[in-house]
C-alpha cells in the first residue's frame, strides 16, 4: 500500500501563486508566473512550504459519475484549479494535478486501486505532480512541446509527442496547442452515456455555460488567432463526447457540450478577422 511521499516539506519551493512546486532551493521568481500568459502579483513573488500548506488545507472529493470523481483543495490555494480522479478496471488515472496531496486522499485513492498514471492538460497544473507520482509510483505523461515548463524532480515524468496518446479503457490524451505548445484535452468515451472531454484550461467553460473560450492568456487576456482557435476546433471534431468537464467549480457542461464547442467556434469565426 502507497504511503504519503512528500520530499523536503519544510523547504520554501512552492509558488504561492501558481502552485507550482520546484526542486528543493527554489529560484528567486517563478518562471512560470513570469510567463505572460500567467502573472506575477503586485505583492511580489512568495513562496511557501508543503508543510505550511499541510497546517490547514484538506482536500475535499466529490463523486461526479459511477467512475468519475472530482479533487479540489480547501480552503482554496494558488489558482484553485480541480484535478479528476477516473476509475476503470484496467487501472485509474488523475487528469491534471493540485498542489497538495495528504493521507486521507492517498487512502481514498487507493481504496479505488491506486493510480495507474497521471496525464496533464499544461504547465499551470503541473503543480506537485512529482510528489503524486512518488507516492502511487506511476508515470506523469505530459507532451513534450511543454517540457521547458518542467520544474521538479522528473523521474516519474513520460513525455509523448505526436497527435494523440492512447493510455487504456479507451481512453486518449489528445494534443491541441493553443494556451500552451504542449496543451492537451482528454477524451474519455466511457464516461457519461456519451462520451467526455477534460479540457483543462484548453478550453474555459463561461460561468453562463453558453460559451466555450480558447485563450493564450486567461489572467491577462490576451487572445488567440483565429487560425490557432480552428487548428483546436479541427483536432476535436472527430471526437463523440456529450459531456465536457473543466478545471473549475461551475465548469461541467452536463449535456450538448459538443454542439455548444461548434456554436462557440462559429462565434469566433463570425467575430475574428485580420
Amino acid at each position: 500500500m502507497e504511503k504519503l511521499n512528500i520530499k523536503g516539506k519544510e523547504y520554501n519551493n512552492i509558488c504561492l501563486t501558481c502552485g507550482t512546486r520546484y526542486k528543493e532551493t527554489a529560484p528567486a521568481a517563478c518562471a512560470i508566473c513570469e510567463d505572460e500568459r500567467q502573472y506575477v502579483p503586485m505583492t511580489g513573488q512568495q513562496w511557501t512550504s508543503y508543510a505550511a500548506l499541510a497546517e490547514n488545507k484538506t482536500i475535499r472529493i466529490n463523486q461526479r459519475s459511477e467512475n468519475l470523481f472530482d479533487l479540489k483543495i480547501i480552503p482554496a490555494f494558488a489558482i484553485g484549479q480541480k484535478a479528476y480522479l477516473i476509475t476503470s478496471p484496467e487501472g485509474n488515472l488523475l487528469w491534471d494535478c493540485i498542489p497538495y496531496l495528504d493521507e486521507a486522499t492517498v487512502n481514498f485513492i487507493n481504496s479505488k486501486g491506486g493510480l495507474k498514471g497521471i496525464a496533464i492538460s499544461h504547465p499551470h497544473y503541473y503543480s506537485l505532480m512529482t510528489a503524486w507520482a512518488a507516492t502511487f509510483n506511476c508515470p506523469v505523461y505530459i507532451h513534450e512541446a511543454d517540457k521547458e515548463w518542467i520544474m521538479d524532480d522528473a523521474i516519474n515524468i513520460k513525455l509523448w509527442n505526436a497527435e494523440e496518446f492512447n493510455l487504456w479503457n479507451n481512453m486518449k490524451i489528445v494534443h491541441t496547442g493553443g494556451h500552451f505548445a504542449g496543451s492537451t484535452v482528454l477524451h474519455a468515451p466511457n464516461i457519461g452515456d456519451e462520451g467526455s472531454l477534460l479540457v483543462g484550461d484548453t478550453l474555459q467553460i463561461a460561468p453562463s455555460l453558453q460559451f466555450i473560450s480558447m485563450m493564450y492568456s486567461y489572467p491577462n487576456i490576451i487572445p488567440l488567432p483565429l487560425k490557432e482557435i480552428l487548428h483546436i476546433y479541427n483536432r476535436l471534431a472527430p471526437l463523440q463526447y456529450d459531456t465536457m468537464y473543466g478545471a473549475f467549480e461551475w465548469q461541467t457542461i452536463a449535456a450538448g457540450a459538443r454542439q455548444l464547442f461548434q456554436r462557440s467556434v462559429d462565434v469566433y469565426r463570425d467575430l475574428v478577422s485580420f
